[in-house]
C-alpha cells in the first residue's frame, strides 16, 4: 500500500521569538503539503514525531490532519500519527485519524509505561478489534524506550493482517527486516525509519523510507526510492553519497530544530517556531546543516 520517499512533515508553527512556536500556520502548511507532492513524495506523514506531534492538544493535532488530507486531495496516500500509551486513547485516536480522512495510521507501541512483549502484542490486538483503518507500526525504541521485538511483530501481524499493513523501522537492526520478510513475506510493508540506513533497508526488503530528510530535498529523496525500486543501484548510491551528510545534520540537535532550521535557509518564509521543549539547534548543529545542504546542492 505505500512504498517510495514518505516525509515525515514538520508543522509551521509561527515565531514568537526566539523561534518559540506559536499558532498553526495553516497557508504555509498547505503550500508546503503542494510543493512535496509536485516534488515527487509518494506519500505524507503528518503529525508524527517530526510534526511536533508531542506538542499538539488533539483537536489541532487532528486539524492538521484534516488539512493535510483536503490539500493532498487524494494524489497521495496521507498516514497520521496517532498513537498513545494508553490503549485507550490510542482507540480514540484510530477514529479521528479516520474522521479526519487519513488512509492510514502511525502507531507507536506504547512509551513510558514500558510494557512486557505481551503488553505490547495486546495493546495492538486491542486496536485491531474494531480499528477503522489500516494501521502502520512504528517501532523507535530510542524514543519509546519500547522495542517491538520480532517475534512480537510477527504475531501482531498475523493475527490481523488486514490491519497491520507495514512496519516503519527505526530500530536501526537491519537484520530484522530479513525475520520480518521471512514470516510475513515479501508483500509486506517494510519501511525504513532512519534515513542513512535507507539504502541497505532496501537492499534487504524494504520498500521505502518515512524520512526527515525528505521535508529538505524532497526530490533527490524520491529519486533515490525510484532508483532503488528499479534496481539501480549505482544511482541510489550516488544519490546515498550525496544526500548522506544531510542525513546526519538532521540530528546534531534536537529534531525537528535542525530540519526547520534547513527549510529556513531553502525557503526563506517558511515559518521558524519550534514549540518547547523544543529549541531553535544550535550554532554548531546550523553550520553542519549549512555544509550538508551546500553538498547536496540545494543551497
Amino acid at each position: 500500500m505505500f512504498s517510495g520517499s514518505i516525509p515525515a512533515l514538520v508543522t509551521p508553527f509561527d515565531d514568537r521569538g526566539d523561534h518559540v512556536g506559536g499558532a498553526f500556520d495553516e497557508a504555509k502548511f498547505r503550500d508546503f503539503v503542494e510543493w512535496q507532492i509536485v516534488e515527487g513524495s509518494t506519500a505524507l506523514v503528518a503529525c508524527g514525531t517530526t510534526g511536533e506531534a508531542a506538542t499538539m492538544p488533539k483537536d489541532e493535532h487532528f486539524h492538521v490532519v484534516r488539512v493535510c488530507v483536503d490539500q493532498a486531495r487524494g494524489r497521495v496516500p496521507v498516514i497520521a500519527g496517532a498513537g498513545s500509551n494508553d490503549t485507550i486513547v490510542a482507540i480514540e485516536n484510530l477514529k479521528a485519524a479516520q474522521e479526519a480522512g487519513a488512509d492510514a495510521a502511525l502507531m507507536v507501541p506504547p512509551y513510558y509505561n514500558r510494557p512486557s512483549q505481551d503488553g505490547i502484542a495486546l495493546h495492538f490486538a486491542k486496536l485491531a478489534e474494531n480499528a477503522p483503518l489500516p494501521i502502520i507500526l512504528y517501532n523507535v525504541p530510542g524514543r519509546t524506550v519500547t522495542d517491538i521485538q520480532p517475534a512480537t511483530l510477527i504475531r501482531i501481524v498475523q493475527a490481523a493482517p488486514d490491519v497491520f499493513v507495514g512496519v516503519k523501522d527505526a530500530s536501526g537492526a537491519l537484520a530484522r527486516i530479513s525475520h520480518h520478510r521471512g514470516a510475513l513475506g515479501a508483500d509486506f510493508c517494510q519501511l525504513s525509519g532512519n534515513d542513512d540506513l535507507a539504502l541497505a533497508f532496501n537492499a534487504m526488503g524494504g520498500v521505502g523510507c518515512i524520512s526527515v530528510t525528505a521535508n529538505v530535498a524532497p526530490r533527490l529523496c524520491a529519486e533515490f526510492q525510484a532508483a532503488c525500486a528499479a534496481g539501480d543501484m549505482a544511482r541510489a548510491l550516488e544519490l546515498h553519497d550525496r544526500l548522506f551528510p544531510l542525513h546526519e545534520a538532521m540530528f546534531t540537535d534536537a529534531s525537528p530544530g535542525p530540519v526547520k532550521y534547513a527549510l529556513s535557509r531553502i525557503m526563506p518564509h517558511f515559518p521558524m517556531g519550534v514549540r518547547l521543549p523544543m529549541t531553535w539547534p544550535s550554532q554548531a548543529s546550523r553550520a553542519q546543516v549549512d555544509a550538508a545542504l551546500a553538498h547536496a546542492g540545494l543551497i
